[in-house]
């Protein structure tokens, strides 16, 4: 495959990565600061469909093209730039993986609150702290990880 071909596909599909990420956070985070509980079981139930659809399929493709391209270009996989990538990369998947099950609770307790028109438990709020302090290291490995991506510095 072409490297310019590869390179629009790894754009591509970080553009839905990074794209669904922000998103999601922050429609599930202004769903959630209006308390109301309909809106949110709603949100919520989109959020995880959207994680699976876009962010889990480019979770692959992402390295999948990213070493794809290293190899087409020549890259040394020793790069600095690269290593520090790769090590990012790993810690946004090491917050996400934990965040889709936090999703799919936060989907189930708010629905059936919604269901039964109960306010959201203490355990909703509790997942959803803990969403928010899991999104935020993973959003800025991926700002670095775009910087290096362009930057490529030595």
């Amino acid at each position: 495959m072409d490297y310019l071909v590869v390179k629009w596909l790894h754009i591509l599909s970080s553009t839905f990565l990074f794209g669904t990420g922000i998103g999601s956070a922050w429609y599930m985070l202004f769903a959630n600061i209006s308390r109301d509980v309909r809106a949110i079981a709603v949100v919520s139930r989109y959020v995880v469909v959207a994680d699976w659809l876009f962010t889990a399929t480019t979770i692959i493709a992402q390295p999948t093209t990213g070493f794809y391209m290293i190899h087409l270009a020549g890259f040394p996989m020793h790069s600095r730039w690269i290593a520090w990538s790769l090590v990012l990369y790993l810690i946004a998947a090491a917050c996400w993986v934990p965040v889709v099950w936090l999703q799919m609770r936060l989907r189930d307790l708010s629905r059936e609150a919604a269901g039964t028109g109960a306010p959201l438990p203490p355990a909703y709020w509790k997942y959803f702290r803990a969403w928010v302090i899991l999104g935020i290291p993973a959003f800025f490995a991926f700002v670095a990880i775009f910087w290096l991506m362009v930057a490529k510095p030595t």
